[in-house]
C-alpha cells in the first residue's frame, strides 16, 4: 500500500502521508461504489481451505466435458508462436465465422470472452445521462457495467410465473421502461442464472416496437444447449433490425472457458463502432487457434449437448426425488430451490467437496444453481445435497 506521496516546493522534492481515501475520491462515482464480479470458487481454493481431496465443481456453467481434441491440437500447435503478438482482426477465426452466420466479416467483433464485448457495448452506447433496460434476475454483469460508467439501470420485474414462466423476462414490462434516455436494452436468452428463455414470436416482436434510439443486446452465451422448440436465432434477424446485437462464447458449449473467447454480431457500421474501441490483441493466439478448431468439430459439441441433456435429465429426477422445486432450465445449469437459506446449504455442500452456486445476489436468497457436470458429479452433487438436507 502506498503510505506517502512526493509533492514539489521550491524545486525540492517531499514525501508527504498519503490517505488512501484520495484515492477512492478520485475515481468516478459508478467505481466507488461498484462491488467486484464474485466468479464461483476453484476447486483449488475449496481443497486448500476445506483439506479435501478430488472436489467436484458444478458452479460456472462451463463444459465439464472439455474442448474438441481438434481444439487442444491447435492450442498446442498455437503455444510454438507465443513469442509473436496474436493476429489482431482476427481474420481466420472471424472469417470462420462469417461463414457460420452467413455474414460479412466487417459484422464480427471478436471479445476477450462475450463479458468483454458486452463491456465495450456499455462503454460506446452509455454515459451518466443515459439508462440500460433489463430484467430483475438477468446475469450479473449487466448491472455491473451499467454502473462503472456512471448509467441508469432500469430494472424491470420478471414474471411470476402466470402469463410468463416464473422467473423469466417479461418483455412488456421491459418495454413500458424504454424511454427518451434509453440506449441499451440487455436480453440474455436463455438468460443465467435462472435457465429461461423467450420464444422468436415475443423476441421478435419486442425488438421491432424498439425506437430507434435504442440498441437491443441479445445475449446468448448458452445458444448452443437449447433444444426447445421456438427458441431463435437472433442473429439471423441483424439485415432487418440494425440496431441489433447478439453475442456468443466459446467459453460454454465449446469448452474454452480458460481461454476467454467470445464475440458480436451485428450490423457493420456497429461493429465498426466496437472495432474502435476493442482493445489491439484482446483475444491471444491460443484462443483464436482453439475456436476456429472448435468451429470444425461439430460431433463433439453435439456429444457435448447430449450429455447435457442426460446429465440435467438426472439432476432435475433427483429434485423431484427430494420434493424441491427447480426452474425449468434450457441451459447447463439449474437452479433448485432449497426451501431454506441457499447460503446454509451451500455451505454445508463446500465441506463435502461439492462447489455450486448461490445466487442470493439475483434476489433468489434460496436458490442454488447447479452446473450439469459428467455423471459421476452429478450423482456426487445429489447425494450430498441429500445428506445435507436431512441433516
Amino acid at each position: 500500500m502506498l503510505q506517502e506521496r512526493l509533492v514539489t516546493a521550491n524545486n525540492r522534492f517531499t514525501f508527504m502521508p498519503a490517505s488512501i481515501n484520495n484515492f477512492l475520491d478520485l475515481a468516478v462515482p459508478g467505481v466507488r461504489a461498484l462491488q467486484p464480479y464474485s466468479p464461483g470458487k476453484p476447486v483449488a481454493e475449496l481443497e486448500r481451505e476445506y483439506g479435501i481431496r478430488n472436489a467436484v465443481k458444478l458452479a460456472s456453467n462451463e463444459n465439464p466435458f472439455g474442448p474438441a481434441p481438434l481444439a487442444i491440437e491447435a492450442a498446442r500447435e498455437a503455444l510454438q508462436d507465443l513469442a509473436r503478438y496474436p493476429e489482431g482482426s482476427g481474420y481466420q477465426l472471424t472469417a470462420a465465422l462469417a461463414r457460420k452466420h452467413q455474414l460479412d466479416p466487417a459484422c464480427i467483433t471478436l471479445g476477450n470472452g462475450s463479458n468483454d464485448v458486452l463491456d465495450i457495448i456499455v462503454r460506446i452506447f452509455l454515459t451518466p445521462q443515459h439508462e440500460a433496460v433489463f430484467s430483475q434476475h438477468a446475469f450479473a454483469v449487466y448491472p455491473l457495467a451499467v454502473q462503472a460508467v456512471g448509467a441508469t439501470a432500469s430494472i424491470s420485474a420478471a414474471h411470476d410465473g402466470e402469463r410468463g414462466a416464473a422467473y423469466g423476462h417479461d418483455l412488456a414490462a421491459m418495454l413500458d421502461l424504454v424511454g427518451p434516455a434509453t440506449r441499451l436494452v440487455f436480453i440474455a436468452n436463455p438468460n443465467n442464472p435462472t435457465g429461461t428463455w423467450v420464444d422468436s414470436e415475443t423476441l421478435e416482436s419486442f425488438i421491432n416496437a424498439l425506437p430507434d434510439h435504442v440498441m437491443v443486446v441479445v445475449d446468448e452465451a448458452y445458444f448452443e444447449y437449447v433444444e426447445a422448440q421456438g427458441y431463435p436465432d437472433a442473429s439471423a434477424w441483424l439485415s432487418r433490425f440494425p440496431n441489433l446485437i447478439v453475442t456468443r462464447t466459446f467459453s460454454k458449449a465449446y469448452g474454452l472457458a480458460g481461454l476467454r473467447i467470445g464475440y458480436a454480431l451485428s450490423h457493420a457500421d456497429v461493429a465498426g463502432l466496437l472495432n474502435r474501441v476493442r482493445q489491439p490483441f484482446n483475444v491471444n493466439s491460443v484462443a483464436q487457434a482453439a475456436a476456429l478448431a472448435a468451429l470444425g468439430d461439430e460431433d463433439h459439441l453435439q456429444r457435448c449437448v447430449q450429455r447435457n441433456r442426460e446429465g440435467m435429465s438426472r439432476l432435475v429426477a433427483g429434485f423431484d426425488a427430494l420434493g424441491l422445486s427447480y426452474i425449468e432450465s434450457v441451459g447447463n445449469f439449474v437452479c433448485v430451490d432449497t426451501g431454506r437459506s441457499g447460503a446454509d446449504v451451500y455451505e454445508a455442500l463446500l465441506q463435502r467437496g461439492i462447489i455450486v452456486r448461490p445466487v442470493a445476489n439475483y434476489g433468489m436468497p434460496n436458490h442454488l444453481r447447479v452446473t450439469v457436470g459428467r455423471a459421476d458429479e452429478n450423482a456426487r452433487f445429489l447425494n450430498a445435497l441429500e445428506q445435507v438436507l436431512h441433516d
